[in-house]
């Protein structure tokens, strides 16, 4: 059998957003969110990578073989074996950098997705395969599974790897995100973050992550007390405290609201349609938010290789 990708072969990938964290679940749980950037790679005779970016970013991200999409796919490919051919790449990003929606493990899961697609009949990857690999280039899990699998994902590592659980969202919650227009690294936020904490917390984070599952797979009504959490909001308060002061008033008001990964995007999660345009309202009157009606994408990543003779 070959081991190179067949010159011609065209692949296109499609991976969501994602929040991770979701109150109590630090480091663990994660959202994949019908907010859905696209990407078709093309294995070329011309040495060299070339990544065009529509969308966001465009203008700004590198287009050779420092974009972090094709860092990560050519990554796999050496991973496997195989030489990587010259690339020519179409992404459409529609997730807003550095707002806490997974912007990097998207980018990350496009480009393992696509070398997935690449390699199809030369290697076999297996879903293992693509979470270790997005994870080994990602860092943690939490935004990699989601990005990957979709739904509601449960993440851990056992002696180093990478391991998921997926599980169907109840279909009456519904989502709203606020993004702010400000970004905030994710560097700077875990800086924030003590190594320990007082024992009392950590038992209050397990109950509430544990109740978080239920109330989001059979039990939206209870939401609220699920997603209250002691581990990592309050210390990472003082680097986003617009986000700060939204989530306590939408708390105030009843609503789920929940800094969205690193942040600063807030997530709140409802029960009802009703509640969720109350938060809209909410959010419309802070002013300096763009409020995104989103629900769960349940696919996760998806990669099509398309046939040769086909143009975008």
């Amino acid at each position: 059998m070959s081991r190179a990708v067949p010159v011609g072969r065209r692949v296109r990938v499609h991976v969501p957003a994602t929040s991770a964290n979701l109150g109590p679940g630090f480091d663990s749980l994660g959202l994949a969110l019908d907010l859905i950037s696209g990407l078709e790679a093309e294995a070329v005779d011309t040495p060299g990578v070339h990544v065009e970016i529509e969308g966001i970013g465009a203008g700004e991200v590198a287009g050779d073989e420092t974009n972090l999409i094709a860092a990560s796919l050519i990554h796999v490919l050496q991973a496997a074996g195989v030489e990587a051919p010259g690339l020519r790449m179409h992404a459409v990003n529609r997730i807003p950098h550095g707002r806490g929606m997974g912007s990097s493990g998207a980018a990350i899961v496009a480009g393992v997705l696509a070398a997935k697609g690449l390699l199809s009949g030369v290697v076999d990857l297996s879903d293992d395969d693509l979470l270790a690999l997005a994870t080994e280039l990602e860092g943690h899990p939490d935004n990699v599974a989601p990005a990957l699998f979709g739904g509601l994902t449960i993440a851990w590592t056992d002696d180093g790897v990478p391991h998921h659980k997926q599980l169907d969202v109840h279909p009456d919650v519904c989502l709203l995100l606020a993004v702010p227009g400000e970004q905030l690294s994710t560097e700077k936020a875990r800086a924030l973050q003590p190594e320990t904490v007082p024992h009392i917390d950590a038992v209050f984070n397990v109950s509430r992550a544990a109740l978080l599952v239920a109330a989001l797979t059979q039990s939206p009504d209870m939401l609220m007390p699920a997603t209250e959490d002691r581990l990592h909001q309050g210390y990472r308060a003082p680097a986003m405290q617009a986000s700060s002061d939204l989530i306590a008033r939408l708390r105030a008001d009843g609503h789920a609201a929940v800094v969205s990964g690193a942040g600063p995007s807030v997530l709140v999660m409802c029960g009802d349609e009703q509640s969720r345009l109350a938060v809209a309202k909410t959010v419309g009157d802070a002013g300096g938010w763009e409020a995104l009606l989103l629900g769960v994408d349940s696919s996760g990543g998806t990669v099509e290789v398309l046939p040769t003779s086909e143009r975008p």
